[in-house]
């Protein structure tokens, strides 16, 4: 452990025992908190304006897609769908530069801060240039990826994607596709290619295979008994009801079903959506220690379903929370969503809850804080020493939070964020170093300017 280079007083804090009072922060020369104490702050440092709660990890990103958010919100001739989405993504893919994508992926962790992240999972897929035509450098957009969270301060565990065809069975990829496609040798030289960039970037590397659809069982075997990353590891799988029924068709299971069968699937792995389960994949995925990785802004938007959170929680289940196609960008509208969406289900109140009096916003975010470190391959997490110095300064001015500090009980303030006032958050730390403060990034107009130009050129 480092030894301490700043510190911080707050008035409370969540701390993994529960709230304390007047709590003292010492952070060390590596990021991470060297000292928790109660009482008065001695010496120099700064005095947070509000009540602290350890910031979350994103666990799920497709930075490029914010570009088209609000672009697929209007009625096709049919019956729109996630595959009558997956159009509109494929012609803004096909125009996108290595500029758009740094520039693009600059704004959104922007807004990822602002909205109570500090660590994003990059789900990172678009490899290529238009027609699937490489780049000189294969690890060029990766590199843009890496480059914009340096620029904003976001933590990074950067997942490069394993994507080879369109559907089960090895089926050939369409034109849209292109440039995403790798074979095994090409991908396992990228991630290669990556594992020294990532470490001079303190960036975490892992990776991901698209989907069942997207990858032989031929092809995921052959780059998990080759890859050395060390990292997590993530898929999207269940999704929507149609990879069921083409996955039953293809080998008679359905795909969690056959994911649990054939690999190896262990806390190492988080497994995207999960949407669509039998109660029995529902506890075998519960049982094997990986994370379901939850995304329920973009899976209300893209009409996916409802993922069975309660018998999975139930079932002892590990979970964390994505912003995927960034049609959201903050932990409190995502947490909400869920919890939501369980209540429209099962038409009762207070689903994802620890037990009787206690609080559903409190439930949520641990299980949340918990699950979304494990699924970015981060070993301590929350306010205690050794892990992180992520923190979010909730508004100690907000009259909610001023209450809830005041007199209604510390866990309503996590209530009253989740579901009454996202707005609420003030200022951001990660790595014990302030990234937002008073709501706003210090390089943020110039990200905003050039955002604004990719927007302008893609539309």
């Amino acid at each position: 452990m480092s030894s301490p280079v700043s510190r911080f007083s707050c008035p409370m804090a969540l701390l993994p025992d529960g709230w304390a009072r007047d709590v003292v922060i010492d952070v060390g020369g590596d990021g991470r908190i060297a000292s928790l104490a109660s009482g008065p702050m001695s010496g120099e440092g700064e005095r947070l304006s509000g009540p602290v709660v350890p910031a979350l990890a994103d666990l799920h990103s497709h930075a490029f897609q914010r570009a088209m958010a609000g672009l697929a919100e209007r009625a096709g001739p049919g019956d729109d769908s996630f595959w009558t989405w997956r159009s509109q993504m494929y012609r803004i893919v096909g125009r996108m530069t290595p500029d758009d994508v740094e520039a693009i992926a600059a704004k959104l962790y922007v807004e990822l801060l602002k909205g109570g992240f500090s660590h994003v999972a990059e789900f990172h897929y678009l490899h290529h240039g238009a027609g699937g035509v490489p780049y000189r450098d294969p690890a060029e957009t990766s590199h843009r990826i890496l480059a914009a969270a340096a620029r904003t301060g976001i933590g990074l565990t950067h997942l490069p994607v394993f994507y080879a065809h369109s559907n089960f069975g090895g089926a050939e990829p369409g034109e849209g596709q292109r440039p995403f496609l790798h074979d095994v040798d090409g991908f396992l030289s990228l991630l290669e290619r990556l594992a020294p960039a990532c470490g001079t970037a303190g960036a975490t590397l892992g990776l991901a295979l698209h989907s069942l659809r997207a990858a032989t069982p031929d092809e995921v075997r052959a780059i998990l008994g080759a890859e050395t990353t060390g990292g997590p590891i993530h898929i999207h799988v269940a999704e929507q009801e149609r990879e069921v029924e083409e996955c039953l068709a293809w080998c008679g299971r359905r795909p969690v079903e056959w994911l649990l069968d054939e690999m190896d699937v262990d806390p190492r792995w988080c497994a995207i959506h999960a949407t669509h389960m039998t109660p029995d994949e529902t506890a075998r995925l519960a049982a094997s220690g990986a994370v379901a990785g939850l995304c329920p802004a973009t899976e209300a938007n893209l009409g996916d379903g409802i993922f069975p959170a309660t018998a999975y929680r139930a079932a002892g289940g590990r979970f964390g929370i994505g912003t995927d196609s960034h049609v959201a960008t903050s932990v409190a509208e995502e947490l909400r969503l869920l919890e939501y969406g369980q209540r429209l289900r099962d038409r009762r109140r207070n689903r994802l809850v620890a037990g009787p009096g206690a609080s559903v916003g409190r439930t949520l975010f641990e299980a949340a804080l918990a699950g979304g470190a494990q699924a970015c391959g981060r070993a301590v997490h929350g306010l205690r020493v050794g892990a992180p110095a992520d923190l979010v300064v909730l508004d100690g001015n907000h009259p909610f939070v001023a209450a809830a500090a005041e007199g209604e009980g510390e866990d309503t303030l996590l209530d009253r964020w989740i579901f009454a006032a996202p707005d609420v958050l003030r200022d951001v730390l990660v790595g014990g170093r302030v990234v937002i403060r008073d709501r706003r990034h210090a390089d943020e107009d110039a990200i905003d300017a050039a955002f604004l130009k990719a927007l302008r050129r893609l539309q």
